[in-house]
C-alpha cells in the first residue's frame, strides 16, 4: 500500500541503483560534463590514452558452483539493462523523469554481484555513474547483504534481501536513517522487470513511493 502523505528525501544525485535522487540533477550533471571535458583536455599528452583496467582478482566468469542455485536471486540480472523509464513522485503531486543504465557482474570468484546505476545526461545522451551495489548471499542467514553506496549522495545504505512472493525485497533504512526504506524487484521477465523504493513514516501501516522505474533488457 502506497500513501499519500508528503514525505521528506535525502539529498543525493541518483539512486537508482540507484540510487536516485531527484535533487538538482541539472546541477549535477554540469558539473560532471565541465568536469569530464577539463579531465579529457588535461589528458591530452603523447603516449596517454584511454585504456580498459580492472582490478585483478574482482571479476568473475560466472557463478561460485556450490552455490549456483541461491546466487540466481539476482545472478539472473547479469547482464546490461536501460532504465527505459525513471520517475520521481514529489510531495506537491508532481513528477520527476529520466532515462539511465544499469550494469550487473559477477565478482569476486562468482561469490557475489556487482551492478552500478547511471543517469543519462540528456543534454550529452551520456551515462553519468550515480553509485554502485554489492550484494553477495550468506548461508547463515539464508538471505543476501546488499550495499548501495554513492560518493555523489554522501551515502553509504546496507539492506537485506530476501525473495517474497516472486519479488526480491531489500528491507533496511533511509539514508539518513530516520525511517524504514524497502526496495524492490517485481515483474521480474527474462528481458524486464520493475524497481521501485518506498519508506513508511507510521511503522509500516502505509507506505511512500519514493521511485520507480521500468528496466529492460539491452538489445532484448
Amino acid at each position: 500500500m502506497v500513501g499519500n502523505s508528503p514525505h521528506r528525501r535525502a539529498q543525493g544525485a541518483f539512486h537508482w541503483i540507484c540510487r536516485v535522487r531527484t535533487v538538482n540533477w541539472e546541477s549535477e550533471l554540469m558539473r560532471t560534463h565541465d568536469n569530464a571535458t577539463s579531465m579529457a583536455s588535461s589528458s591530452r599528452t603523447p603516449g596517454r590514452r584511454g585504456v580498459a583496467w580492472k582490478i585483478n582478482g574482482l571479476d568473475a566468469e560466472g557463478p561460485w558452483p556450490e552455490l549456483r542455485g541461491k546466487l540466481d536471486l539476482f545472478g539472473q540480472f547479469v547482464g546490461e539493462w536501460d532504465i527505459v523509464e525513471a520517475r520521481y513522485p514529489k510531495p506537491d503531486g508532481t513528477e520527476i523523469h529520466r532515462r539511465g543504465e544499469i550494469h550487473f557482474k559477477w565478482i569476486l570468484e562468482g561469490r557475489a554481484v556487482q551492478d552500478v546505476w547511471s543517469i543519462i545526461d540528456e543534454k550529452t545522451g551520456k551515462a553519468v555513474p550515480a553509485g554502485t551495489t554489492v550484494r553477495f548471499y550468506d548461508s547463515n542467514i539464508d538471505a543476501w547483504h546488499s550495499i548501495w553506496i554513492s560518493p555523489r549522495q554522501h551515502a553509504v545504505q546496507p539492506f537485506i534481501a530476501r525473495e517474497v512472493k516472486g519479488a526480491i525485497v531489500l528491507a533496511g533504512k533511509t539514508t539518513d536513517g530516520s525511517y524504514p526504506e524497502r526496495w524492490t524487484f517485481s515483474e521480474i521477465r527474462p528481458g524486464s522487470f520493475r524497481w521501485h523504493s518506498e519508506e513508511t513514516h507510521d511503522g509500516g501501516k502505509t507506505w511512500i513511493l519514493t521511485e520507480e522505474m521500468k528496466v529492460r533488457k539491452k538489445h532484448a
